[in-house]
């Protein structure tokens, strides 16, 4: 028995997962030391603390909540509305702003093999990527600012290489190949019911990304933040792949954000209905959060303030803004892990790849939004679901890619441009 085995026979003994190495004297010498070297890279005694901790709920979580003022698009004057715009143009044309697209997932839900950003959308008169439609996006700001915005692309370790093959098969879509930057996500082992870790493969443990809130932290760790800083960004705009209506370059906003003095911000919708399986803003202990829908009861969604107004009705649409300073202190703090129950395909005893009937294993993910909550204020503002909100999640569900073509191509079509 080598070192390494030996090394990897107490880590797994030390916590309970020995069938890991079940079918190891069958793997060939390539997958042996595949496994044996993925086994080692895992912090066990982080994910048995995570898995213990996610299992405690927190029973108490309404009354720590209280409103987080936000403001409506719509009401804003022409004047302010002027007023802002050319605050946010003079930083995109002054080369102080930037552009993330968190691009780490899969086409999975869609029916589609492939990263989720190379999902064809069936436009008229021609099909488009999701990356094209965000390139076109990008490409059309550069042009009317005579600039050319970084755009940087995080991927995951499942879609990099396919995602960056599918850059260069199409040109890059005529963006500027200097001026776009590719940068991975982690992962995180999925877990068991029983806290077993999964097996995807005799030779392999599942992964899966840890979510979009890891964004922060592989900013960092691939030397993005230094780039940022070397080329004078001040203000990053964050957005996903999945919305075709997603204005990744929004002077307005921009603009906005700088006037008030803020490091961060996020777009919203109103939440029509007040039981929805959606996420609201909130303030949890004083601080910017988002209300999870699974603890939101009728009374709270329906609570207005004294000028009528709803107040627990802001829909995270993930668009946010903030501040290179900002995301350079967060980049260092370890945001929570959400859990969510997946359903996901594994090796059995037999060695037999199974599929499950229903979800089997569990999955941690850092989510983006948390990071406000290490902010005193955050400025929300909200914007029309039928200009801004058209995202693609799954093939039969409310945002599926009918529904996202329609929008897109009938706000395309009154804009006439």
């Amino acid at each position: 028995m080598n070192d390494l085995l030996l090394r990897v026979n107490e880590k797994l003994k030390k916590y309970g997962q020995e069938h890991l190495l079940w079918f190891y004297d069958g793997l060939s010498d390539e997958e042996k030391n595949g496994l044996l070297n993925q086994i080692l890279s895992i912090d066990f005694a982080f994910m048995a603390n995570l898995y213990e901790n996610s299992m405690k709920n927190d029973t108490n979580v309404l009354a720590k909540v209280t409103p987080l003022s936000h403001i409506e698009k719509e009401r804003l004057s022409q004047e302010e509305i002027f007023s802002y715009t050319a605050i946010g143009e003079t930083e995109i044309k002054q080369g102080n702003f930037a552009v993330v697209t968190m691009a780490g997932g899969q086409g999975t839900r869609l029916g589609y093999s492939g990263p989720k950003g190379t999902y064809p959308l069936a436009l008229k008169p021609i099909k488009k990527s999701l990356f094209q439609i965000m390139a076109e996006d990008i490409e059309r700001a550069n042009e009317r600012y005579q600039v050319t915005i970084p755009w940087y692309i995080m991927t995951s370790q499942e879609n990099d290489l396919m995602t960056k093959a599918f850059f260069e098969d199409n040109s890059f879509f005529g963006y500027p190949l200097d001026s776009v930057h590719f940068f991975r996500q982690d992962k995180l082992p999925l877990v068991g019911i029983d806290g077993n870790f999964i097996l995807e493969e005799p030779y392999r443990i599942k992964e899966g990304s840890n979510g979009n809130g890891n964004v922060f932290a592989a900013m960092k760790k691939n030397a993005i933040l230094g780039h940022m800083k070397l080329h004078h960004i001040k203000w990053i705009s964050f957005g996903g792949i999945d919305n075709v209506l997603l204005k990744n370059v929004d002077p307005l906003f921009l603009g906005m954000m700088v006037k008030h003095g803020q490091v961060t911000a996020s777009k919203t919708i109103f939440k029509q209905e007040p039981l929805e399986k959606t996420a609201v803003y909130c303030r949890k202990n004083g601080k910017p959060a988002i209300l999870d829908y699974d603890v939101i009861d009728l009374a709270l969604s329906e609570e207005k303030d004294e000028s009528g107004l709803y107040v627990y009705r802001e829909a995270n649409m993930l668009s946010h803004l903030m501040s290179f300073e900002a995301i350079d202190y967060i980049a260092d703090i370890q945001l929570p892990y959400h859990r969510a129950f997946k359903k996901n395909a594994f090796v059995n005893s037999e060695g037999v790849k199974q599929v499950p009937d229903k979800a089997n294993t569990f999955k941690f993910e850092n989510f983006i939004f948390d990071a406000f909550s290490f902010f005193d204020d955050l400025l929300l503002l909200r914007v029309s679901a039928d200009e801004e909100f058209a995202p693609i999640k799954d093939f039969r569900g409310m945002y599926n890619p009918d529904t996202a073509r329609e929008k897109y191509e009938r706000f395309w079509n009154l804009r006439g441009d």
